[in-house]
């Protein structure tokens, strides 16, 4: 049986038909005759034979290029094409990803394409797809050592991502340069990016209009009236029409959207077009966004500012909405109102997609707004002036203990009572009850060092066992809340001007191995950054893959102190050189940026057990944590049950 790699656990056997499988593959690669040389490099594969892989591959198809129904290996052909593989890619729905009349996985054939590349000797391209599939899948660990071998082997680089989307790729880098206050910059790619978003919204409209399958029951015994039927399958192009903004707003590989992408982009042109100058575009961006979000304060204080900027030049009534925006959102807005009225005739569930409502730092500061501060005075400055060593703390039992030049460092900060002693009491008897040895580490118990046990688990996990009864459930609702307290706390205090993300949060324990610890001169934890590559012989810190490039901010929180060693300490460039040291007790947290300013490690455990909660943290919504989302939305199913049922109300934060 295979699964799909888009964030599940990999398989290190499959069971492929070779012939039925490249069959399955068509002429995706017969054109240039990569199937011939692979099969001749790997030597005549008869039906039936083993092929060992590292990952998952293949392409579920069936005679009709559409969605499969689980089952399992070897294949079952159908009286076509010989393929009938399904139940591989779980969360792969996208009607776009058809070629060829197979069902095609976003970052499957990139590990495919690795395979074949391989056996070809094709080692750059292989790098890329390699780098392609750690792109859709950043949680994945064994893929990471892989690119570093093939980069090594290939002398290659500069990694190319073969699936990014071109609208993805531009708003990000548009981003990028609104964050370093490069305006013109990000406009030109915002714009860009808005282009081709409308462009990929018709074309994904356009492909809705196919055949459709009927996911309620087995097609083939499906049975229905003639009006049946097309009322059926007209649902269906609907549902798959309103899903486009959802499609448009996931990067391939993900599961989630990100937030509020669409107007997003007109809430950065705003303040970006008023930057440079260009306060009727900067109106007209400000009106775009209110339409998605008309109640929006900050935004409509700024429409206000750049009214009263142009008044006496022209007439501010008469600058607009942009247009396509406008008609976005009322095609949206329709197709809900049809679905929604189709489910209460038809009596199918349809319940509209709710997208969780961040508090971005505008929401929690209100210094985002043009009329309510200067420009030229930026947020951060604006707080440095109040608070010296940061920001606020939120809570008033958390204490502060030092800042960036108390750690020798920058952008780092050491607090205490962040949780209570009670808490983490109740918080180790969770991590007692659902605690894994190797969780987290690839299945190595001792991953960093033979003289010590690591254990972990993660915030699904508890609630999880929660949900069942394993544990207490208010006890793993703890794990859940007091990382959100910790993420909420690293927010404040670093001042960021934009929403800070889970990207990875992990309960880990490390126990001293009794016997082994005599004349230890190992680290628990070697010395590193985390989201680059660290070169302590040539100073530098390589911020590509494999490392998580992605992570902006960590944090430790600690859960007790009747341990012996493991101190964390902070070195210089060279791994060598400490200029901090923290003793770990109960409550206490330390917090810094991810990057290469900031070098860390853990002394040996020399008896005893250390617990801690690490979490990271990144900027970009494209990486946040899959387990976290999919915890989010256990919780929101646990308030639902303990509110009881209500009415959905649609969000209008939805991903548009």
């Amino acid at each position: 049986r295979l699964s799909c790699g888009t964030g599940l656990a990999p398989l290190q056997m499959a069971w492929l038909s070779l012939p039925k499988l490249f069959m399955c593959l068509g002429t995706r690669f017969q054109s240039d005759g990569l199937i011939r040389s692979f099969l001749l490099r790997l030597g005549r594969k008869e039906e039936g034979d083993l092929l060992f892989v590292n990952h998952c591959y293949g392409f579920p198809c069936d005679s009709m290029g559409g969605l499969m129904k689980r089952q399992i290996f070897p294949f079952e052909g159908d009286d076509k094409t010989g393929c009938n593989v399904s139940g591989l890619f779980p969360f792969c729905r996208s009607r776009r990803c058809r070629i060829n009349g197979c069902f095609h996985c976003p970052s499957s054939p990139a590990q495919l394409f690795l395979l074949v590349l391989l056996q070809l000797n094709k080692l750059e391209e292989a790098a890329d797809a390699a780098h392609t599939f750690f792109m859709a899948n950043p949680e994945h660990m064994e893929i990471q050592q892989d690119i570093e071998n093939y980069k090594t082997t290939a002398g290659k680089v500069n990694l190319i991502d073969r699936e990014a989307k071109p609208h993805m790729e531009d708003y990000s880098a548009g981003v990028r340069h609104y964050d370093k206050e490069e305006y013109e910059l990000a406009i030109e790619f915002l714009e860009r990016a808005l282009k081709e978003y409308y462009s990929e919204d018709e074309e994904c409209q356009i492909m809705c209009e196919g055949p459709q399958r009927f996911e309620e029951h087995e097609y083939l015994e499906y049975k229905a009236g003639l009006y049946e039927a097309i009322a059926d399958h007209y649902m269906q192009v609907l549902m798959c029409k309103h899903d486009c903004v959802r499609e448009l707003a996931t990067r391939s590989g993900r599961i989630s959207p990100i937030e509020n992408f669409l107007p997003l982009h007109y809430d950065y042109l705003q303040f970006a077009y008023y930057r440079v100058g260009d306060y009727v575009k900067a109106l007209e961006c400000a009106k775009s966004y209110l339409l998605f979000h008309p109640d929006d304060e900050d935004v409509l204080e700024n429409a206000s500012y750049y009214e009263g900027l142009l008044e006496g030049t022209l007439d501010p009534d008469t600058i607009k909405p942009r247009k396509e925006a406008k008609m976005l959102l009322r095609r949206h807005k329709l197709e809900s109102h049809l679905l929604q009225m189709a489910a209460a005739s038809l009596g199918f569930v349809y319940t509209e997609p709710v997208m969780p409502v961040s508090v971005t730092a505008r929401a929690v500061y209100g210094f985002t707004a043009i009329a309510m501060a200067s420009p030229s005075l930026l947020a951060q400055d604006y707080f440095l002036s109040l608070f010296p060593s940061g920001g606020p703390l939120l809570y008033s039992d958390v204490k502060f203990v030092y800042n960036s030049q108390q750690l020798n460092g920058t952008q780092r900060v050491l607090l205490d009572n962040v949780i209570s002693e009670e808490q983490c009491q109740e918080l180790h008897r969770v991590a007692s009850g659902i605690m894994l040895a190797g969780d987290g580490y690839r299945g190595k118990t001792s991953p960093h060092t033979p003289n010590e046990r690591f254990e972990g688990a993660t915030v699904l996990k508890a609630l999880k066992y929660g949900y069942e009864g394993r544990v207490p459930l208010k006890s793993a609702r703890l794990f859940y809340d007091i990382s959100e307290k910790a993420r909420r706390i690293v927010e404040s205090y670093f001042m960021l001007n934009s929403t800070l993300y889970f990207s990875y949060t992990h309960l880990v324990c490390r126990t001293a191995l009794s016997g082994q610890q005599e004349k230890r001169n190992d680290l628990s934890h070697p010395i590193h950054a985390d989201n680059c590559l660290l070169d302590p012989e040539a100073n530098e810190c390589w911020k590509e893959p494999p490392a998580y490039t992605f992570r902006d901010y960590s944090a430790l929180l600690y859960m007790n102190a009747d341990f012996e060693g493991g101190e964390f300490i902070f070195t210089e460039m060279d791994a060598k050189t400490v200029t901090a040291s923290i003793k770990p007790k109960c409550g206490r947290m330390i917090s810094f940026s991810s990057g290469g300013e900031n070098p860390h490690g853990v002394k040996a455990v020399t008896k005893g057990q250390r617990c801690a909660v690490a979490l990271w943290f990144t900027l970009d919504p494209l990486y946040r944590e899959l387990e976290r989302i999919q915890a989010d939305e256990v919780i929101a199913m646990l308030e639902q049950e303990r509110l009881g049922p209500s009415e959905m109300n649609i969000n209008p934060k939805d991903e548009l």
